[in-house]
């Protein structure tokens, strides 16, 4: 999939993250997130984030995630959506 516009999913809930997924030149996924709890999970949720990234094959873009203490799975979620409402996906003849 290729990111063509800008677009979101999410909220800024307790318990929920806001994702924005935007086109960035480049050959790369550059990730800024902001959590309030950032210095226990940070990792996961980068983790969580990246592997729905590379799972739908996306492989230029920014994304940034403002999490409010989501689960993985919200996470995965808010992603895939944020990324579904702003790529087209590319057809290999």
């Amino acid at each position: 999939m290729k990111i063509q516009k800008p677009a979101m999913a999410g909220t800024l809930e307790s318990s929920d993250c806001m994702v924005t997924v935007t086109p960035e030149g480049g050959e790369s996924v550059r990730y800024e997130i902001e959590s309030i709890v950032m210095e226990r999970y940070g990792d996961a949720i980068e983790r969580a984030a990246r592997e729905t990234v590379e799972s739908l094959g996306v492989t230029s873009g920014r994304i940034t995630i403002q999490d409010r203490g989501a689960l993985d799975c919200v996470i995965a979620a808010r992603v895939e959506t944020a990324i579904r409402r702003a790529a087209v996906k590319e057809v290999v003849v």
